[in-house]
């Protein structure tokens, strides 16, 4: 399996007025391309820092985080959607950025918008929409420059438990029908459990990875894997590792 991310010895030091800060210390992991990877942490362990590594919105202390020249994507926790343009407006808003705004682009992104739901939706504003079909229209916006890695940073933490399953498994299916590769980062075992390939379980800061876990569920869907008999047992493992 090709490699599109890789972190070799990296570590990450912020410096204050205060003094220095050591967030992450000498982590080592890989993904592949097509692997749906989570990492899981003790609150304040420095997950969202992994993220802006991977994005190289920071550069390490040392170390390297190697990419192979793959674009990222990145989905925030809350959808960030901007209340005064409209959803399409708003699909289309990197695009503008990127100043790749051309009709083969435009069309594209709004076919995944057709796709996936958001096509009645494209001209109201997101105050009309649900917390779940803002998250899924955020989700689109960020699969409009066709990003080869998403970098998922807690993106259902906003929303109540009974919607963040319905759109936990909307996000993992249009993820693996677009076959894209993705890390998220949460502090939900469980929603781990429900999406990913492989799960990586980091240390109280300065962070680094302490257990690696292959999951076995195939790609079935969220909803389907915490009903399988073996969730419970991933459960129970993965919470005395971050709570050793």
């Amino acid at each position: 399996m090709k490699e599109v991310l890789r972190f070799e010895d990296v570590s990450m030091h912020y410096h204050t007025k205060q003094g220095e800060t050591v967030a992450v210390e000498h982590m080592n992991f890989s993904v592949g391309e097509g692997e749906f990877v989570a990492i899981i942490g003790p609150s304040g362990c420095g997950k969202t820092t992994v993220l802006s590594l991977a994005a190289g919105l920071l550069k390490p202390s040392a170390g390297k985080v190697k990419t192979d020249g793959c674009s990222f994507g990145y989905m925030l926790q809350k959808d960030e959607l901007f209340p005064w343009r409209t959803i399409e407006k708003n699909i289309l808003l990197p695009l503008e950025i990127k100043k790749t705004n051309t009709p083969d682009n435009r069309a594209r992104a709004l076919s995944l918008a057709e796709k996936y739901g958001l096509k009645q939706f494209l001209k109201n504003y997101p105050a009309a929409l649900s917390g779940g079909m803002r998250q899924r229209a955020a989700l689109i916006r960020t699969l409009a420059v066709d990003p080869d890695v998403l970098l998922l940073d807690e993106p259902f933490s906003a929303l109540d438990y009974q919607t963040r399953l319905s759109v936990c498994d909307d996000v993992y299916r249009i993820i693996r029908t677009e076959k894209k590769t993705a890390l998220l980062i949460t502090h939900d075992i469980s929603e781990a459990i429900s999406v990913a390939d492989r799960i990586f379980v980091l240390s109280k800061r300065p962070a680094s990875v302490v257990a690696t876990h292959s999951l076995e569920f195939g790609e079935a869907e969220p909803l389907k894997r915490r009903e399988n008999k073996a969730f419970s047992g991933w459960f129970e493992l993965l919470w005395r590792e971050l709570n050793a």
